[in-house]
């Protein structure tokens, strides 16, 4: 099976994934041929071979008119509807706009705008468009059937928007990468845009160390900023493994325990939640029996490395425990991936689990079906049931 590791150890941006990918082999005129299937124009592909702190890398930007009429495009329905009118394969299709769906809900909870109202404040969209897709389709063109990653350098310090200066990561960079192993090294600069942290949250079934392969290719795509002493670039590995995937995405986490005894429990609900916003893998609570036969909950919290010290702090500040545990052990995650499904009720996001080449799970996105069981005034459970048959 052919998977491609994307080595984050110096960000991620969408201009990056372009280059890297095409250092590895991807073709610039069949990458062109593919992306004029989207009924956009205006626009063409600058490629030119850099070096970043002496590493040789392949910078690729997308280099708009500035007439261009598509500049114009910056809510979900016009980048839905001008996806749909492309020839791009369904497979394509659906995972460009999995990416981009995941940009505009980040964007939507950041500026407390309803989704189909938020456009992309900081993005250009004909650059989003080719980022994002330029992305899917090289992977498709190099035969990549998995995509897995480092955690994520996110980069320090203070970042210009059209907002004002905001601090890195930015807020919908930091929004869209909940859930992945993040950390800051080395370099006072945004290291991963949201468009970069868009793509490894949308593509990536796995975030860790480089798993077992036997690699093929290397690309290297540079970043438009340098930094002295650090290459800006995007490190892609492409090669074959031969173990099923689900044996190479273990990765190593933190645990970190409390009993507690005495504390009110309606305050656990906002305490985990807290713990999810501040980057938490899991959170949960389980009834155990202390000395003196006394009652408490056990409070258990899965981060990275990288989230341990702010998250033990969260735990300290919001709840009465005087002391907590903690240990590194390793986690197995089945390979997973989103995708739009077309139902009566409407369009669901359908979540699939995988071991192997099969289908081990697949699951309706619970926030969908409640918003089509409110809208429909039909129970849930019924939905659900529905939707999975």
């Amino acid at each position: 099976m052919k998977i491609a590791y994307f080595d984050c150890f110096s960000g991620i941006s969408g201009d990056m994934c372009l280059g890297a990918l095409v250092d590895a082999g991807v073709p610039v005129r069949a990458l062109e041929k593919e992306l004029k299937k989207i009924p956009v124009r205006g626009y063409h592909l600058s490629v030119k071979k850099v070096k970043k702190s002496h590493f040789a890398a392949c910078k690729v930007d997308v280099v708009q008119d500035p007439k261009t009429a598509g500049a114009k495009m910056k809510r979900w329905r016009d980048i839905d509807e001008i996806v749909h009118r492309s020839s791009l394969s369904e497979d394509v299709k659906q995972k460009g706009l999995g990416i981009f769906k995941g940009l505009f809900e980040a964007e939507a909870r950041v500026h407390g705008e309803p989704f189909h109202n938020v456009h992309l404040h900081e993005l250009c969209a004909v650059d989003c468009i080719m980022d994002i897709f330029g992305t899917v389709i090289g992977l498709d063109m190099l035969g990549v059937e998995a995509v897995y990653s480092s955690p994520v350098n996110l980069g320090s310090g203070l970042v210009k928007t059209d907002s004002g200066i905001l601090p890195v990561p930015a807020p919908a960079t930091a929004e869209l990468l909940k859930g992945v192993p993040v950390y800051s090294h080395a370099v006072s600069s945004e290291l991963t845009t949201p468009t970069g942290a868009a793509i490894v949250k949308g593509l990536s079934a796995g975030h860790g160390d480089l798993p077992s392969m036997d690699i093929e290719k290397i690309g290297m795509g540079a970043g438009s900023r340098d930094f002295k002493k650090w290459p800006n670039v995007l490190r892609i590995l492409i090669g074959d493994t031969q173990s099923p995937p689900d044996e190479r995405t273990d990765e190593s986490v933190i645990v970190i325990e409390t009993n507690i005894d005495d504390m009110n429990p309606q305050i656990y609900e906002y305490v985990i939640e807290r713990l999810f916003k501040a980057g938490a893998l899991d959170a949960y609570l389980t009834q155990v029996i202390m000395k003196k036969g006394r009652p408490a909950s056990k409070l258990t919290v899965l981060c990275s490395k990288e989230r341990k010290e702010e998250l033990m702090n969260i735990i300290f500040r919001e709840t009465s425990t005087i002391g907590l545990r903690f240990y590194e052990t390793k986690r197995r995650v089945l390979r997973r991936e989103i995708k739009t499904l077309k139902t009566e009720f409407g369009n669901v996001r359908m979540k699939y689990s995988r071991y192997g080449d099969g289908i081990l799970r697949t699951a309706p996105e619970y926030e969908d079906c409640k918003k089509i069981a409110k809208r429909l005034n039909i129970p849930l459970i019924e939905l659900m049931e529905k939707i999975k048959k």
